[in-house]
């Protein structure tokens, strides 16, 4: 059932109700779904599962942790399911969030908060480690990866959930209330609450969780280090390339929501959901309760223009007190250890393809400070391409490795910081770079060698895929990251600020050269937020 228009309240929750007692009666029965292996039901405290069971892994997919967040709890924080009684066969992919077209059709299927648990099969008693994923996409696009290679290779237990993303997950309005907005990263926590009450059900470990994801997922975990509600929901993060929007100027790609990044306030999102309700003839929650959701989508878009509302965190009061570099400076975080790093040469702006482009961009990105950045990556320093390769590096240097090092410091102030930089530059490409660009150690690179999803490696990039798990799942087992079949990997601190150089076939080391290379100290540094 779907409304285009407005329709009274009490109209738009008996939709919600009905919405979900659909939702509850297709826990019974998934159309389509794959029957279950025997001996694989699991009683969790909404309803018994059963799920899928081979050689190496049990899964149990698309398992609802939170109600359908539809009618009055569309922005709204996440409510625990409605309970059932027969055996849920969680044996195909839950759906994923509403989200526009991007690197797939898109979804306008808001019953979407829905979790994956996999196990090994036969790697003993347990209990196991567990990490939990959250996946990236700019809070805007995308769904959990498939991480069965990290739970055969590291014996650990795997979750991956889906969360509320873009317009659905983020929009603040006056008539939601106080501290609105969040509602991702409250689905978020619902989800690590629902780890904390079940996993051990599943042979997983309440007591050692991790939880890790790249882009936007690494924004997440700072998020969640900074979250008082986050507190005792999981001991370990890992933070992958969580330092990506603009530093200064026009970000064209996302909105601003990074771990370096001053935040929108509650209010500033309220405005931008004032003009954005407005733009759809609303006024009340109600009315835009009542909209469909494709409707929704439509006027959001990608969040760029002033009508689209807010699709990404906010300072909210509640969720989040502060941004998380301020929480970081200030020491309001969770007790918590990290694995923090991001890759050598991403950008997530649009790349310079000639000198023109490069003069226009370098105006576009450090206005004041564009001559001196000129000054400092000056073209003919560069070979051909040079117009992409020095921006790229200048992008590079200003949005994220110099300001996730800012945060290494802040954060190894209080916690337990194991500071990382992906500096292999032939890894193969992703879908999102231009395969005949030299882009170096791009954006989440290391992603691909985490999860080549079929990809050949050569001997070179398989020895740092095979150390990459080896790292991330021992420091989901132990806090430490230095573990056989890996080198020694010392914490970062004051007076021994070591980070991790991350290379192909053996020859990652640790160094504290990368400030100097890379110029944060005399040029990136004092213009990165909540420097002082």
């Amino acid at each position: 059932m779907r409304f285009d228009g407005k329709v009274p309240a009490v109209l738009a929750a008996v939709v919600g109700v009905v919405m979900s007692v659909a939702g509850s009666a297709a826990l019974a029965a998934k159309v389509g779904a794959p029957a279950c292996s025997p001996d694989t039901t699991v009683t969790t405290d909404d309803g018994p599962v059963c799920g899928v069971a081979n050689a190496e892994i049990k899964s149990w997919q698309g398992i609802r942790y939170g109600a359908p967040p539809v009618g009055e709890l569309r922005w709204a924080p996440p409510q625990r399911p409605a309970h059932w009684t027969e055996p849920f066969a969680a044996t195909a992919e839950g759906s994923e969030c509403p989200q526009p077209p991007g690197t797939g059709p898109g979804s306008d299927n808001e019953d979407c908060l829905n979790l994956t648990v996999r196990t090994p099969a036969n790697a003993g008693p347990g209990p196991f480690p567990v990490m939990v994923h959250i996946h990236g996409g700019g809070f805007l696009l995308w769904k959990p990866t498939d991480a069965s290679r990290l739970v055969t290779a590291g014996h650990v237990v795997s979750v991956e959930f889906n969360y509320r993303l873009g317009i659905f997950g983020f929009l603040a309005h006056e008539s939601f209330g106080a501290h609105a907005g969040n509602y991702g990263l409250q689905d978020q926590q619902a989800a690590l609450r629902w780890v904390q009450r079940n996993i051990a059900k599943f042979g997983g470990d309440p007591h050692n969780v991790t939880i890790y994801g790249d882009s936007a997922g690494g924004s997440s975990v700072c998020a969640h280090t900074a979250s008082p509600g986050s507190a005792g929901l999981f001991q370990r993060g890992i933070s992958q390339s969580g330092e990506y929007n603009s530093l200064l100027g026009a970000d064209i790609i996302w909105q601003t929501q990074d771990c370096k990044s001053q935040l929108p306030t509650e209010k500033q999102a309220r405005h931008k959901g004032e003009r954005f309700a407005k733009a759809l003839g609303c006024s009340t929650a109600a009315c835009l309760r009542a909209l469909s959701a494709s409707a929704v989508l439509k006027q959001a878009d990608h969040g760029r223009n002033p009508d689209n509302g807010t699709v990404a965190p906010i300072v909210d009061g509640v969720t989040l007190p502060m941004s998380p570099a301020e929480a970081f400076d200030t020491g309001h975080v969770n007790h918590v250890a990290l694995m923090h790093g991001v890759d050598r040469d991403e950008t997530q702006l649009p790349f310079a393809e000639t000198a023109a482009d490069y003069d226009k961009f370098m105006k576009q990105q450090y206005g004041k400070h564009a001559d001196e950045v000129r000054k400092t990556y000056p073209l003919k320093r560069y070979p051909a391409p040079a117009p992409f390769l020095a921006y790229r590096t200048a992008v590079a240097d200003s949005n994220s490795v110099c300001p996730a090092l800012i945060n290494d410091e802040r954060l190894s102030r209080r916690l337990p910081v194991f500071a990382y930089q992906v500096d292999d530059t032939d890894i193969p490409p992703q879908f999102f770079v231009d395969p005949a660009k030299p882009n170096g150690a791009y954006h989440v690179a290391e992603w691909l060698l985490m999860f080549p999803n079929g990809v050949q490696l050569t001997p070179n990039q398989q020895a740092l895929a095979d150390q990459l798990l080896t790292q991330w799942s021992g420091f989901a087992r132990t806090g430490n990251p230095t573990v056989d079949g890996a080198p020694q990997w010392d914490p970062y601190t004051k007076d021994n600020p070591v980070v991790m150089a991350l290379n192909a076939a053996g020859d990652s080391q640790l160094t504290t050269e990368i400030p100097r290379q890379h110029h944060c100290a005399e040029l990136w540094d004092p213009l990165t937020p909540f420097s002082h």
